[in-house]
């Protein structure tokens, strides 16, 4: 296939295959990331170690990294904006998956462009939307226009105390950006010091949620939710969630500030 070299052109382009591989140790260290504690021994012990599922979102990446490096954008000003994962099967301890990558759709929002990348396996399938800022008016196809959600009244369901090291740790799942750990990278950004990776915050999401509700985590089997703000290491972090019909609705606060929106989760159980 042609490498694309405008938004164009980069619309269904075909990101090929990249096998995919995680281990109980990878699966432990994702939990930890994610705020498992030490009482928590199916998710940080191997003996009955059940993996989440929010580690697929992680594995996923290498897409959106394929992606950036095809060079129609500057992946260094591309924010992640929009995360979705749909489980097929339990998550094994250890496997190797073959996935697929595929840019779903390019659109133009006249002051921005979005770009979907897709990933799809046998186990898993994961939904990325990248923002580019300051990029539009190509001559794309628009945006949808956004609906209105129907959401329920959230209320408060738990908090969870984020550390200094919680986005030196979480990087080591795989997402080895530098606005996550350098100081200098973080200010050419905006921010004041490295922030929290908007998975990372997710993954506390998804972890905390299931057992709220009497459902076990590793039995998501569905989730989405928009990356609305960055998180700092150290913030403490509010979630907010209500039951719906066939699922739960949630967002995530930090300092009554919105860092994720309009999600949603479903569990097997």
């Amino acid at each position: 296939m042609t490498r694309p070299t405008d938004f164009h052109q980069l619309i269904g382009y075909d990101l090929g295959e990249f096998e995919v591989r995680w281990t109980e140790r990878d699966a432990i260290l994702y939990a930890l990331a994610c705020g498992a504690k030490a009482d928590d021994l199916d998710l940080v012990y191997e003996r009955d170690l059940r993996p989440l599922p929010g580690m697929f979102a992680a594995l996923g990446l290498w897409a959106v990294e394929r992606c950036g490096d095809l060079g129609v954008y500057d992946r260094k000003k591309s924010l992640h904006v929009t995360q979705e994962v749909v489980v097929h099967a339990p998550v094994a301890r250890s496997a190797a998956v073959r996935t697929h990558g595929l840019v779903k759709s390019v659109t133009d929002k006249g002051k921005a462009t979005i770009v979907e990348i897709a990933v799809s396996s046998p186990v898993f399938d994961a939904s990325y939307s990248i923002f580019l800022p300051g990029i539009g008016n190509w001559g794309g196809p628009p945006a949808a226009a956004a609906k209105a959600g129907d959401i329920p009244g959230l209320a408060a369901v738990g908090q969870y105390q984020t550390s200094p090291e919680q986005a030196v740790l979480y990087r080591l799942t795989g997402d080895l950006h530098p606005v996550h750990v350098d100081p200098a990278v973080a200010k050419g950004y905006g921010f004041d010091r490295p922030i929290l990776h908007g998975l990372c915050t997710l993954g506390i999401a998804l972890r905390m949620l299931g057992p709220t509700f009497g459902r076990h985590p590793a039995d998501l089997a569905k989730a989405t939710a928009k990356l609305s703000a960055p998180v700092l290491p150290g913030d403490l972090l509010t979630l907010r969630a209500a039951p719906l019909t066939e699922g739960f609705a949630f967002d995530m606060m930090a300092n009554d500030r919105p860092v994720l929106k309009d999600g949603f989760a479903a569990f097997t159980q």
